[in-house]
């Protein structure tokens, strides 16, 4: 018999590998089961078992996967998980690798939450900007919790150890169940409604799964956490549970105990930092008088307090100095004063008005003689001039002419008549003789 017809164990595994490889309903498998033998190994892969009421599988959850898991796996716990299906060749067995796991039941809750958050952080509510202080020495502090629970204690014991003075006030709600949300508003409505009564708001409760701290991721409970007129610490859960609460309260404790130490000051710190406080006013009091009193020491024994009138030697020489000084500026002052009202005096002398009036007057003669004499030749040059005119117009006027016989003739209008073109019949014309004038009238006219 040949033994070409028989495979190798590890060709066998191969060749099913393959097969599981190339199925396409194994790459992408949605599972759900009971955890069985599991055994949570730190900082390593995780191997347990999945199993239903009739059947079980071997799954492998490397480390990479499971460090995202959010939650706490433990023995019995119905899960989701997300994986594929392949064989482990070393055994020959085939088995189930998980690359995601959520608590059965649980996925739409963390959908919601998921959702609500991104919602509420859009927002703005979880913003570092909107956290406020909180006060350093409360006189009264709220709490909103359950009236049965251990928390109330623990805040209780923990403050009055801490702080004595503050006053802690339990408006009492649920904490868990369907009506634990409108519980919560109505007790944190209870509070503001009073106003500035209250320093501080503690809410919380203690761990639980995400179905007992659900009440604190709810929308109206958020909001109204943020709409408090008071710093709230919120302590909901342990340090690995984190609620939309403790996102939105203006700071997270772990648990109740610390946030009645975050609420209330330490007494005995305070009383001792008062101590050193008084310790360090009082050392410094003493070293400010000390220094104070070197000083006025120092001041009796200098020699300006043992002989203080040398304390204004020097001003009553630096006096004299300056009185001589001023002496001397008035002198010259004066001096520079007189001599200009002499030089003042003297031009004033030399433009006298008695002299420039005299001066005046005798050009006001010299001009008048001038213009006399310019009159007298002006008007006998115009005398001889006239008579100039007067003889070339007797020697030029008709009268002249007239003298000697002739006449002149105008018309009706009296224009002259100078051709017998300016004549016709019947005209009545003027003639003028040296003596008169005649009025004739024309019989003829020839050219």
């Amino acid at each position: 018999m040949t033994d070409n017809k028989y495979l190798t164990v590890t060709d066998l595994n191969y060749y099913i590998t393959q097969k599981f490889k190339n199925d396409p309903y194994l790459h992408k498998v949605f599972l759900q089961g009971e955890l069985s033998n599991f055994r949570y190994r730190r900082n390593s892969h995780q191997y347990f078992s999945l199993k239903d009421e009739k059947s079980k599988i071997n799954v492998v959850m490397f480390r990479s996967y499971f460090d995202k898991v959010k939650f706490k796996p433990e023995e019995g716990m119905k899960v989701y998980v997300v994986g594929y299906v392949s064989v482990y060749g070393p055994q020959g067995s085939y088995q189930f690798y998980a690359e995601n796991m959520e608590p059965a039941g649980l996925g739409a809750l963390y959908e919601q939450l998921k959702q609500l958050q991104a919602k509420l952080a859009k927002e703005g509510l979880f913003n570092p900007e909107h956290k406020r202080k909180l006060p350093r020495f409360p006189d009264r502090i709220a709490v909103v919790t359950s009236a049965s629970g251990a928390v109330i204690h623990d805040i209780m014991v923990t403050a009055n150890r801490r702080f004595p003075h503050a006053e802690i006030d339990l408006f009492p709600a649920q904490v868990q169940g369907d009506t634990a949300a409108d519980s919560l508003v109505k007790a944190m409505r209870q509070i503001a409604a009073q106003g500035d009564k209250y320093d501080v708001m503690i809410i919380g409760r203690g761990g639980g799964s995400l179905e007992d701290l659900w009440p604190f991721n709810e929308e109206k409970v958020v909001r109204q956490v943020y709409a408090m007129p008071m710093p709230v610490i919120s302590s909901v859960g342990h340090e690995t549970d984190t609620t939309l609460c403790d996102l939105v309260a203006d700071a997270r404790a772990a648990t109740p105990t610390a946030a009645a130490e975050y609420a209330t000051p330490n007494l005995a710190d305070e009383l001792a930092g008062i101590h050193q406080l008084q310790s360090r006013l009082i050392a410094g009091m003493q070293n400010n008088i000390s220094q104070k009193r070197d000083r006025l020491n120092r001041i009796k024994n200098s020699v300006i307090m043992r002989e203080p009138t040398r304390l204004y030697d020097q001003q009553i020489q630096q006096v004299d100095l300056l009185k001589q000084r001023l002496q001397n500026s008035i002198q010259n002052k004066v001096n520079n004063s007189l001599q200009n009202y002499r030089l003042l005096k003297q031009r004033l002398l030399s433009v006298s008005p008695d002299k420039q009036i005299a001066g005046m007057k005798q050009q006001e003669n010299f001009l008048t003689k001038q213009l006399n004499d310019n009159m007298r030749h002006y008007l006998k040059s115009k005398r001889s001039d006239f008579s100039k005119v007067v003889q070339q117009l007797d020697d030029y006027s008709p009268l002249k002419t007239l003298e000697r016989g002739f006449v002149y003739t105008t018309n009706e209008d009296g224009e002259t008549i100078s051709s017998v073109d300016q004549i016709k019949k019947d005209d009545h014309l003027n003639l003028h003789f040296k003596d008169g004038q005649v009025t004739a009238t024309v019989t003829e006219v020839r050219k």
